[in-house]
């Protein structure tokens, strides 16, 4: 593997765990410092992630691994852990058989989402915490991006500042979240629906992981969504926790696919806040100087 973008550190581990190991497929998506690969190594294919000086994603996989997949672990539905280093930022995992959902037909098929809400709900009952300071924390995240470098329209940045500004400091119930919860994330084996990429995986309110779906696969089939929350078991989406939802992944969108150059994900996040604002959007002057 010598030709991959690793650090010395993560290719003495790989060369300690996986001595006879060869490079079957390159998974990575180049937007992001991390690389993942397929890989064949002591008669076994294997899933190996490095991350790079920024990466945060590995740290959060090997938590997920360690202390919320064991039951999707146990029946098959997500990747058994081999080895992981957070220091290293690297992470080997026993391959997972499947076809990604997206780009498929299971990716219309109603059923897909009621099998991805019932394993959603299973993830997110394992445990609940209440934190006084998640609102708070939240808040503060994105008035910084707003801050910061994006290509919002000072308009809308003012509005979404004033609206964030005035969200409440209310005690927030937080359970084991995916956190990119798509059908990019999901994998169709036969009629069998498992999960990867474990990359965003935090403890937050459970209405986060319906938020990716709202904007994509729900809003251009509501029978997706209906099959989704007949195997969810109940609806969360209370309307003002939705609303700064909904607001926050808008503002995420926008102001991460900026960062890294992807725009048209950049315009998506655009859509997403002239809707939330009910604004025309300016197709031309969204792209124009970086902010601030």
């Amino acid at each position: 593997m010598s030709h991959l973008d690793l650090s010395d550190r993560q290719r003495e581990l790989l060369d300690t765990w996986l001595p006879d190991a060869h490079v079957v497929a390159n998974h990575s998506w180049g937007l992001v410092q991390t690389t993942v690969v397929e890989v064949y190594a002591g008669g076994a294919r294997l899933i190996v992630k490095a991350g790079g000086p920024q990466d945060h994603h590995i740290e959060r996989e090997l938590r997920a691994h360690r202390e919320w997949l064991a039951p999707w672990v146990r029946t098959g539905h997500a990747p058994q852990l081999v080895h992981g280093d957070v220091e290293a930022k690297l992470l080997v995992t026993r391959y997972l058989p499947g076809t990604l959902v997206q780009g498929h037909p299971a990716q219309d098929d109603p059923e897909t989402y009621r099998q991805a809400g019932a394993l959603l709900a299973t993830f997110h009952a394992q445990s609940s915490t209440v934190d006084d300071t998640w609102e708070r924390r939240n808040r503060e995240r994105l008035l910084s991006d707003l801050d910061g470098p994006h290509r919002i329209d000072p308009v809308s940045t003012q509005r979404l500042r004033a609206e964030v500004s005035s969200w409440p400091d209310a005690p927030a119930t937080l359970v084991p979240t995916h956190g990119d919860w798509q059908p990019r994330n999901w994998l169709i084996d036969g009629e069998i629906v498992r999960v990867i990429d474990f990359g965003r995986a935090e403890l937050r309110p459970a209405v986060t992981d319906f938020a990716r779906l709202e904007r994509q696969d729900f809003a251009r089939d509501p029978a997706l969504e209906a099959a989704f929350i007949e195997g969810y078991g109940i609806d969360p989406r209370s309307p003002d926790l939705w609303r700064r939802t909904m607001v926050t992944e808008a503002i995420g969108t926008a102001v991460w696919a900026y960062g890294v150059g992807d725009e048209d994900f950049e315009q998506h996040g655009h859509r997403m806040i002239a809707a939330l604002l009910d604004e025309p959007l300016a197709q031309n002057a969204q792209l124009g100087d970086p902010r601030p």
